[in-house]
């Protein structure tokens, strides 16, 4: 099993930025890919950005936010990273952390930070 905790999320105004966190815990060995996914209220959960964890290469973004977020690493602390820079409202969500074992299917997820960019 691989437990994740996400940190960071908070309340910040458009055109700031946030640095969010996610702690794995477990069969992290076991982990070949995470990502990054959130869900605005009343939408459907979206995927953010993801990479291969241990080589942090494959690295993918939705286009809405490529250029202004950036998934990053640090094997050494078992921890991922989402930094967001030129926040928008339209960023505002609950975000949460995924991790895949196969690369396709994110078989465990963290419990959500919530990101609030005000206008």
């Amino acid at each position: 099993q691989v437990q994740l905790v996400e940190t960071g999320g908070g309340l910040v105004q458009a055109g700031g930025s946030l640095r969010l966190s996610c702690a794995a815990s477990g069969r992290t060995l076991s982990i070949y890919r995470m990502g990054w996914f959130r869900q605005a209220p009343g939408k459907e959960r979206e995927f953010v950005a993801a990479f291969a964890l241990w080589s942090g290469i494959s690295t993918d973004y939705q286009p809405s936010v490529k250029g202004r977020f950036t998934i990053s690493r640090d094997n050494a602390k078992n921890t991922v990273y989402l930094q967001m820079n030129s926040l928008k409202p339209e960023d505002t969500a609950v975000y949460y952390c995924a991790a895949s074992r196969d690369g396709t299917n994110y078989a465990y997820w963290g419990q959500g930070t919530q990101v609030t960019v005000s206008s």
